[in-house]
């Protein structure tokens, strides 16, 4: 399987002597419906298997929802803390994108059952966190920490978005997860906006505007 992330960076922390390092990853950025979620994960670092037990683990991108759902499970049993955070819909109209996907990430790393004294971020800074922390690209696919926090975030906004599902008939976000698929536009042409949807986001905007979407 492609791209399997390491543990590299996370031991050459350890190392240093930041035992707790948070690897931070958002999901549901691009969505046109829904929060934008994001998961920390802090992994043991005094555990030599946890490369092992974790192999499975890739960026949530490159796994397929029941392997997804599989590692979700994995990362459950041997992080030695996970935590979840979310911007709304709402939120993320009143004040961006950007800022809402931060403000998920803070949430995640407040709620965090144990506190991180290093964060590793998949490209988005948290300077309003006083932590020592990078922001690197593609970290998701290459740091076991932020690829196990990508299926947290992942896995979690699907399992809500299927929910949400249940109360907003016809819009089928059991499939699409909010994402701006063809049958998403389809039940966007039947049925209009519903309130989960990003009215900031142009094709929404067009929609609520009286454009053609």
């Amino acid at each position: 399987m492609r791209c399997q992330p390491t543990l590299a960076k996370e031991q050459g922390l350890w190392a240093r002597s930041f035992t707790r390092v948070a690897g931070i990853d958002e999901a549901g950025r691009g969505a046109w419906a829904g929060p934008v979620v994001a998961a920390a994960v802090v992994l043991p670092h005094d555990c030599p298997e946890i490369a092992g037990l974790l192999a499975p683990v890739r960026d949530s991108k490159l796994l397929t929802a029941p392997r997804r759902e599989a590692c979700y499970d994995l990362i459950a049993a041997y992080s030695l803390a996970y935590a979840v955070g979310s911007a709304s819909s709402e939120e993320v109209d009143a004040i961006g994108i950007v800022p809402a996907t931060r403000r998920a990430m803070r949430r995640a790393v407040d709620a965090l059952a144990l506190p991180p004294d290093y964060l590793l971020i998949d490209a988005v800074r948290l300077g309003e966190i006083p932590l020592p922390q990078e922001a690197l690209p593609k970290a998701d696919m290459l740091h076991l920490s932020v690829a196990a926090a990508s299926i947290i975030a992942k896995v979690s906004r699907d399992r809500w978005m299927a929910d949400l599902a249940g109360r907003a008939d016809g819009y089928g976000f059991e499939r699409h997860k909010g994402y701006g698929t063809a049958g998403h536009q389809e039940a966007l042409r039947r049925l209009g906006p519903a309130c989960h949807h990003r009215r900031s986001f142009a094709p929404i905007h067009a929609m609520v505007c009286g454009g053609d979407g």
